[in-house]
């Protein structure tokens, strides 16, 4: 498909990059797209909407999709997503015995990840015996809306992982943890952040729940930096992937307006300040395929 190709193409002329956080880059701009989100107005997509709405419309959406979002996610990114989620948890490096915390994770993809890390890293350590700090393990995975977690549980099932012993499922709000102070050795939220109606409640929700150097990681839909490659995906992303929305899961609308909110979500400067501003230090931001996707990183010191 048109965004394989052409992630394959920025791949073999290495147009991945690093960038880390550096204070004279963050001078902030006059005009932001997240202005909105210190006033009573915050957007929808492309609407604006009463801050109490949005939450209502993003449940909705959610719950519309919720049964079809692992088809369309492997079909909007050609199967990337997967790759893009195990580079995300190679950064958190996951260990034997830690707490973590995976909001917005209602399907469980990225829980699932750090749960066989951390068994792969416990068993090679001790030769396939269960030790103590892999019993002591436990994920958390939270999210808003509970068909989410139902799929989430539905699929753990059939993995057969034990509730009771490494996962536990909770619905909860980004802005409002349910989780204890210094509680939390890592914090993952994947294509979640952009949904939320106050980024910066979110931020130092996730600053709040880590424990002294806990990492924060997350893994969002970005902004491509490369200007031919950004016309193919304006394209593909309005066009296609709408349509795609309304032929696999009968819902184009709701596949709109996550197009749109991407567009819509903060540059990856901007939220790299924003993350800063939360109190993180050591803050940085990885670009893949170009901006497509931006996995942002900070540690609480």
């Amino acid at each position: 498909m048109v965004l394989r190709a052409v992630a394959a193409r920025l791949a073999s002329s290495s147009l991945c990059h690093h960038h880390v956080l550096q204070a004279a880059l963050l001078a902030p701009t006059s005009t932001s797209p997240t202005a909105f989100l210190h006033s009573h107005a915050t957007s929808f997509g492309y609407k604006q909407v009463r801050e109490d709405e949005k939450s209502k419309l993003v449940g909705s959406v959610f719950s519309s999709v919720a049964s079809s979002y692992d088809v369309m996610n492997d079909l909007m990114s050609g199967g990337l997503h997967r790759l893009w989620k195990d580079r995300l948890i190679s950064k958190l490096n996951p260990f034997p015995g830690m707490k973590h915390l995976d909001v917005a994770g209602g399907t469980g993809d990225v829980a699932f990840r750090v749960v066989e890390r951390i068994k792969s890293v416990s068993h090679r350590a001790t030769q396939g015996t269960l030790t103590d700090l892999e019993e002591d393990t436990h994920i958390y995975v939270c999210d808003i809306n509970p068909n989410m977690l139902d799929v989430g549980k539905k699929r753990a099932a059939e993995k057969g992982y034990n509730e009771e012993h490494c996962l536990s499922w909770v619905q909860g709000d980004a802005e409002a943890l349910s989780f204890d102070d210094g509680s939390m050795d890592g914090y993952t939220i994947a294509f979640g952040i952009r949904n939320v109606t106050h980024i910066e409640k979110a931020l130092s929700e996730a600053y709040r729940v880590l424990k002294k150097g806990g990492r924060f990681l997350c893994l969002e839909l970005s902004h491509v930096d490369v200007p031919i490659f950004k016309d193919i995906y304006d394209v593909y992303s309005f066009s296609v992937i709408p349509a795609v929305g309304e032929l696999v899961a009968g819902d184009r609308q709701s596949y709109q307006y996550l197009v749109e909110s991407i567009r819509r979500f903060p540059k990856q400067e901007k939220f790299a300040q924003m993350i800063q501003e939360a109190g993180f230090e050591r803050v940085e931001y990885e670009n893949l395929v170009g901006g497509v996707v931006a996995i942002h990183s900070g540690l609480k010191l």
